[in-house]
């Protein structure tokens, strides 16, 4: 069942955002920000709003067919003074790896480049990698003042008031989303699944 609001919030590069509300990935891979409790990443919140960054995007870390979408996602950027919440989402499954192959298998799903999404790998290379399959839900825009306390290399953000998650419209049908995460499960098959709880 769906909250009806939230005060947690996932920072994600403005340009992943966009793709994850095309439908075109659903997968999250996550190592952890500089500032990060223990300096690495854990899934502490299974339902959040996305919150576009645009801090650390380059067009060298995407695809070549992204380079056009990150430009607009920069030409776009939000005022530096408020944040605005289009996108809710939930996390369906986790996959802890760490073994370059099998990031490797998942290539085609996201729009990272291979080098980049082995540079998260191999930074800090005792840690897992997290691979997040997340479903995401267009909502009604909801802005808030962007405070000091939001900034910073972290990826969850404790909001300081509630964001009514009106309106919230799956991007993709049950079916699609299925087919997808069945895809990227049976890449990852021999890998150590951890159920998310529901």
């Amino acid at each position: 069942m769906l909250p009806n609001s939230t005060r947690i919030a996932l920072k994600e590069w403005a340009v992943t955002c966009r793709a994850l509300d095309q439908g075109k990935q659903i997968v999250l891979l996550r190592k952890g920000g500089i500032h990060e409790d223990g300096l690495d990443f854990r899934v502490v919140h299974h339902q959040f709003v996305l919150y576009p960054s645009y801090e650390h995007q380059k067009p060298a870390l995407v695809k070549p067919e992204w380079q056009v979408a990150l430009a607009d996602t920069v030409a776009q950027a939000a005022p530096l003074d408020r944040i605005t919440f289009t996108h809710f989402a939930e996390a369906t499954s986790l996959v802890e790896l760490m073994e370059q192959e099998r990031l490797d298998r998942l290539d085609t799903l996201h729009l990272w480049t291979s080098a980049y999404a082995q540079q998260r790998l191999h930074w800090k290379p005792r840690r897992p990698l997290t691979v997040m399959l997340i479903r995401v839900h267009r909502m009604k825009p909801v802005t808030v003042p962007l405070l000091s306390e939001y900034s910073g290399c972290t990826s969850w953000v404790p909001l300081a008031q509630d964001v009514p998650l009106h309106g919230l419209t799956p991007v993709l049908a049950d079916a699609e989303y299925q087919r997808q995460a069945d895809a990227v499960m049976e890449r990852l098959a021999a890998t150590q699944l951890i159920p998310s709880p529901r």
